[in-house]
């Protein structure tokens, strides 16, 4: 699996393009705003000869999602969400397929999966994806930080049980989140000061 990050986005949010060796990929979180950022993007996609497959949002929050219809008109692919955070697509729900995910299923691609699990407390319909060696979190757990709890729908009780769940991954995993520099589970479990309170 090759995970090439882009920083998009007034609230520089990491959009990844993610494939696996036969050229199969998906776009985790297009949070971008104008047309250059989706050119970096397409550029990328281009040049490595991929076929895009899914458009995956961890969550519903703008900074996320903002960049879905562009890329939906460039590749005609599938948008998917948690059902609870579907209603931040507003008029994408009727324009353009959705695939609601929920805790369990998997994405394929190629021949790579990645697991959705779900992951409250920022949002009601946070996900987190797991792959091999990999866990793309959104918004609910950053390098040395935890996603905010005091948004409309955000929950501490939702976010604890959702951090104790991606602390039982493997310390080796790597995180990629939804802000900031890639980090591990194990690096999270020693430095953040975050999760002192579980």
């Amino acid at each position: 699996m090759r995970v090439k990050s882009f920083i998009v986005g007034l609230l520089a949010s990491n959009c990844y393009v993610v494939n696996d060796l036969k050229f199969e990929a998906i776009i985790i979180d297009p949070g971008f705003e104008t047309h250059k950022e989706l050119e970096q993007i397409t550029d990328y996609i281009y040049e490595n000869s991929l076929k895009i497959r899914l458009i995956v949002n961890t969550h519903g929050h703008l900074d996320h999602i903002s960049g879905n219809d562009l890329v939906q008109k460039k590749y005609e692919c599938p948008i998917c969400i948690h059902p609870k955070d579907a209603h931040f697509l507003g008029r994408l729900n009727e324009k353009y397929r959705i695939i609601h995910l929920k805790d369990g299923d998997f994405l394929d691609f190629g021949k790579d999966l990645l697991k959705v699990i779900s992951t409250p407390g920022h949002t009601p319909g946070g996900i987190s994806l797991v792959g091999e060696n990999v866990v793309f979190t959104g918004d609910t757990l950053f390098s040395k930080g935890i996603g905010r709890m005091d948004f409309s729908g955000g929950s501490k009780e939702d976010m604890k049980k959702s951090l104790i769940k991606l602390m039982s991954l493997p310390e080796e995993y790597v995180v990629y989140s939804g802000h900031g520099v890639s980090t591990t589970i194990g690096e999270e479990k020693n430095y953040n000061p975050f999760l002192s309170w579980f």
